[in-house]
């Protein structure tokens, strides 16, 4: 167990290459309780969220969700959030390590009409991820969970529990997650192991968590990105939707080249032994150019991987990682660093 974010959470329940590779190849069974949840409600409500992230919201039906940025006036980020459209308004889904600075922000930028309520601590959020998790769920639920699309959420009943189903997930593999009343998620999580188990599924700590969002190239706030750090600086351009009207950040962003952002953000492959970490130097030659944001070993890959800031104009040459005092040679290589497979 380890503290993370205020909690206490495992780590790993059994060995973190066993429940990276049970999600890669069958199921893993995640407590995301540490997440946030707020909910905007009233008139106001589609205007509040349209205002606080820089994706396009407003042309979310009920039952649908999108990834999202919260900008400052300077365009960093406060957050990735993901946005629900829910049948009376909408869900905002923030990292536990935000969670109070996020409310004190949203609050500063409540439209007229506006009701927010923290819904966190009576909320727990449970992930069943990998190419098995679709079937899990589908045993005990009582909703067409495999007629869910991709960022597509529905409530409905799953082994007794009223929850909110959305396909979603952070692995890089396809995934449920269900979110209930806090009360009932002992009871919940028995239940999906006692469906998944026979398939192969294990209970998932943190350890596996960061190594199967790294190999899919997904960034972890407070290490890939913060209020430093713009959308296009960090690959997430494509969250940024200049033409739907006015946004915190809009004006800052308007500002800046997507083309030519300050720094850029690259994907990093090293040897089978070599396992760079977060603040290791990027070396070009015996320059150092940039430092490892996210870095660990791609148990799906067999060797060692990494995200780093770079200068947007470093030339195309070899690189390399210094760990511990050894320049290790480091490839360039396109995001995601892995893509499960697409059924046949």
């Amino acid at each position: 167990m380890v503290e993370f974010a205020g909690y206490e959470m495992p780590l790993r329940y059994s060995s973190i290459r066993d429940e990276h590779l049970a999600v890669r190849t069958r199921a893993g069974l995640f407590d995301l309780s540490h997440m946030g949840e707020v909910r905007l409600r009233g008139q106001g409500a589609q205007a509040t969220a349209q205002g606080l992230v820089a994706n396009d919201v407003g042309g979310l039906g009920p039952g649908h969700a999108v990834y999202a940025v919260v900008c400052n006036d300077d365009a960093g980020i406060v957050d990735d959030v993901i946005v629900y459209r829910v049948e009376d308004g909408y869900l905002i889904v923030v990292n536990a390590s935000r969670r109070a600075v996020d409310l004190e922000w949203m609050r500063a930028h409540l439209a007229l009409g506006t009701q927010l309520r923290d819904e966190s601590d009576e909320t727990a959020l449970l992930a069943v991820q990998g190419p098995e998790a679709v079937a899990i769920v589908q045993s005990v639920a009582g909703l067409d969970v495999a007629a869910l699309p991709t960022f597509g959420s529905a409530t409905g009943v799953v082994a007794g529990v009223s929850c909110r189903v959305s396909r979603t997930g952070y692995t890089g593999e396809d995934g449920i997650e269900l979110y209930c009343d806090a009360q009932a998620a002992p009871p919940l999580w028995d239940a999906l192991m006692e469906a998944g188990t026979p398939r192969g599924m294990l209970p998932v700590g943190l350890g596996a968590r960061d190594t199967l969002r790294l190999e899919a190239g997904l960034r972890l706030y407070g290490q890939d990105m913060d209020e430093t750090v713009d959308p296009y600086s960090c690959g997430l351009g494509w969250t940024v939707k200049l033409g739907k009207g006015e946004f915190v950040g809009a004006g800052r962003l308007r500002r800046l080249d997507p083309e030519h952002p300050r720094r850029r953000f690259i994907g990093l492959a090293l040897g089978a032994r070599q396992i760079p970490r977060h603040g290791m130097a990027v070396l070009a030659g015996a320059e150092r150019v940039g430092e490892v944001t996210s870095g660990g070993f791609g148990f799906s890959l067999g060797h060692g991987i990494a995200t780093a800031y770079v200068p947007p104009d470093l030339p195309d040459a070899p690189l390399g990682v210094d760990i511990r005092g050894e320049a290790v040679p480091a490839r360039r290589v396109p995001l995601p660093f892995y893509r499960r497979p697409r059924p046949v």
